[in-house]
């Protein structure tokens, strides 16, 4: 007789819990990538805020720079017609004189004078008006160049700024000087 084969018993069964399979590691792979691009999200949001604010504040400081240059160039501006209506009373004032002089004494005498004063005082005025006139463009071409001011070097700009505040300082002394030759 045959003899039947040994079947052996079967092991303990399997722990019951979850199953670890293909599904949950794509999962896990697709939290992580989830979670990864999340903080380089953040990441770019809180750089690109700070960024931002950055330009946001440099942009507040030359509009500052900007309405400040338009207050001394409204200054300018103003300077320049009173020096136009001193120019104006001036001229009032030479034709009055002359006339006066020319009453004193001899008439050609008279004349001379007044020509060459009223001369010497229009070169004088005219070289006023022509320096004011060159202040207020220099200050315009300055309020150009700031509100493009990226695109130039700050120190440019401050070296231009003085340059135009030097030819200002000019005009106003060269101004005062045609007032007081105008003074009774």
């Amino acid at each position: 007789m045959t003899e039947a084969p040994l079947v052996a018993a079967p092991g303990p069964a399997p722990e019951p819990g979850p199953r670890r399979g293909r599904g949950s590691r794509v999962l896990a792979v697709l939290l992580v990538a989830t979670i990864a691009v999340g903080a380089y999200l953040w990441l770019t949001t809180v750089r690109w805020q700070r960024s931002s604010a950055e330009w946001e504040e440099k942009a507040h400081g030359y509009a500052e720079e900007v309405a400040s240059l338009q207050l001394q160039l409204d200054g300018a501006n103003s300077e320049l017609k009173a020096a136009r209506d001193q120019l104006s009373t001036a001229t009032a004032r030479i034709t009055d004189l002359a006339n006066e002089k020319a009453q004193l004494g001899d008439e050609n005498v008279a004349s001379q004078q007044y020509l060459d004063y009223q001369t010497q005082v229009s070169a004088a005025a005219a070289t006023v008006a022509s320096a004011l006139g060159q202040c207020v463009s220099g200050q315009e071409q300055l309020v150009g160049y700031l509100k493009d001011a990226d695109q130039y070097e700050a120190a440019d700009l401050n070296r231009y700024e003085r340059q135009v505040n030097e030819l200002c300082a000019d005009a106003e002394q060269a101004n005062e000087s045609l007032q007081q030759e105008l003074r009774p």
